[in-house]
């Protein structure tokens, strides 16, 4: 894909404050926490089910986001590149992007400016048709969450609804704090109904199964509870042990994976060639003789070393068509199945709870990270993982870059080994652990970036190119979108005081206290 096949649209929907679609309605408050659920009756299921179904999809697709272009510009150009588990082959993007600290004004204000208002007017949508009742409102809080969380990540505080103007920002704090209410509201309505099965022709993502739904609202509970648990540890050992204790996901058959045709990392990466594997990812995996590897990834078009080949980030990428020959993309098809939470991540989530000591996690750290990586075997079709458990001596191998590449070569930056060592220190077992968490979250590279962030885990190569000034391998977060200044203004620098930085790249998230 050309440089200019990057999407342009920004248009405004007619609904937007001060720059943001947010509407009083648009938030559910922290009072819906002990709403009381109910079994759906059949009044419920054909009361504007059609026009809901379709606000549902519309929020999926910006929760999840498959599609190509909200793909590529909020999960692939950030995400994933910041994640480093793909950095970019385009030439056409080595000059200015995320990686260095410097991308476009409009890359930096799609996510708000694009996807933000199209999932807040789908949510307002169903608050209406649902009058915040029902298994239909439940699904909404799930999928917002998610959208809302992915955000507030991003840029460190968000117009969520929660202020009497509704274009003002919320700090990340206070964000966290809605969505957790709203998940357990979310819980509380869908729990009389986990034998139910809704709307199956119209869910890309559980087929209409509610119970399936109960245990993903639990399960972002714990994602955020991990996520603040430095931040504010006595709310987030509550959150993580009350999810734990609700239910979450423990099984490959309940992972989110969304049915959107074609995948989105297909475009971006197989029929675009914008992406390729990041050496990062690709080091860990080859110095671990991990056969994940070659799930993640095809062989490079032109190799000599080694048949898998990543780019280091930042590269000065001069020519897409040779670095696309030399570097591996993704290994994806049009109709793979787009994977966003997994058992084999709350695994690890519940491992980390374990070793922070929170109660009711359901095993030890060990056995928790044990069961993590066999999960992660498993949900790639890669059979026992038990050899690879017991491995005390593989490290994440040096970067050597293909022959003709873009890059340089990088000796190793991370000693850690595989197999679990209860004697270790607490950090080296957290380093051990975020490390094979972050392999395992592939390809959800927003969550890897967190990680990241959050934990300074896994090591990452420094970049390679210069990074604008900043003295960060990783960007802490994004600035906001650039045209905020003039559009909201007042409500633009509360926001930049909420943050408690500049806006800019190097400004920590509310959550980064380690």
């Amino acid at each position: 894909m050309s440089k200019n096949n990057i999407f342009k649209s920004m248009a405004f929907a007619a609904l937007f404050v001060g720059g943001v679609a947010m509407q009083t309605a648009c938030t559910a408050g922290f009072e819906e926490e002990n709403r009381p659920g109910q079994k759906i009756s059949q009044e419920e299921l054909d009361r504007d089910n059609y026009a809901t179904s379709s606000f549902l999809t519309q929020l999926v697709n910006e929760a999840f986001p498959e599609q190509e272009n909200t793909y590529q510009m909020t999960e692939d150009l950030i995400g994933n590149y910041l994640g480093r588990f793909m950095t970019y082959a385009n030439n056409g993007f080595s000059d200015k992007n995320f990686a260095r600290f410097n991308a476009p004004n409009g890359w930096v204000s799609w996510p708000f400016n694009n996807s933000l208002p199209k999932a807040t007017s789908a949510f307002n949508s169903i608050v209406e048709k649902t009058n915040r009742k029902g298994v239909f409102y439940a699904q909404a809080l799930v999928l917002r969450a998610q959208v809302y969380q992915r955000y507030v990540d991003m840029y460190g505080a968000l117009p969520v609804g929660l202020e009497a103007d509704a274009a003002a920002y919320s700090s990340q704090e206070n964000v966290y704090k809605l969505l957790i209410a709203n998940l357990d509201t979310a819980a509380t309505l869908l729990k009389p109904n986990l034998e139910t099965t809704l709307n199956e022709e119209f869910d890309k993502v559980y087929a209409g199964q509610l119970g399936k739904w109960y245990k993903l609202a639990n399960s972002l509970k714990l994602r955020l509870a991990i996520r603040m648990r430095y931040a504010d540890p006595a709310a987030a050992k509550k959150a993580g042990e009350e999810a734990v204790a609700a239910g979450v996901i423990t099984s490959n058959e309940d992972n989110c994976a969304v049915t959107y045709v074609p995948n989105g990392q297909y475009k971006t990466s197989v029929e675009w060639g914008d992406s390729r594997a990041c050496a990062d990812l690709e080091c860990f995996l080859t110095g671990y003789s991990d056969p994940r590897l070659s799930a993640y990834f095809k062989p490079a078009k032109q190799f000599t070393t080694r048949t898998i080949i990543g780019c280091l980030a930042g590269a000065k990428i001069e020519n897409k068509t040779i670095a696309d020959k030399l570097y591996s993309e993704a290994k994806v098809d049009k109709n793979t199945r787009g994977v966003w939470l997994t058992a084999a991540e709350i695994a690890f989530c519940r491992a980390e709870g374990a070793l922070a000591g929170w109660s009711g996690m359901g095993g030890t750290v060990e056995d928790l990270y044990n069961r993590a990586i066999s999960l992660s075997f498993e949900q790639w079709g890669l059979g026992s993982a038990s050899s690879y458990l017991s491995n005390n001596t593989n490290t994440q191998a040096n970067y050597t870059d293909a022959d003709g590449g873009y890059g340089q070569n990088v000796a190793a930056v991370s000693s850690i080994t595989i197999k679990w060592d209860d004697t270790a220190t607490d950090e080296k077992k957290l380093e051990r652990l975020i490390t094979q968490k972050w392999i395992a979250l592939f390809p959800d590279g927003q969550e890897a970036w967190s990680e990241i962030r959050r934990t300074g885990y896994p090591k990452v190569f420094p970049v390679a190119q210069s990074t604008s000034g900043y003295n960060l391998d990783v960007p802490n977060r994004i600035p906001f979108a650039n045209d905020e200044l003039t559009k909201n203004p007042v409500n633009y620098r509360k926001a930049v005081q909420l943050i408690g930085g500049t806006d800019d790249y190097a400004t920590k998230m509310w959550w980064q206290k380690k």
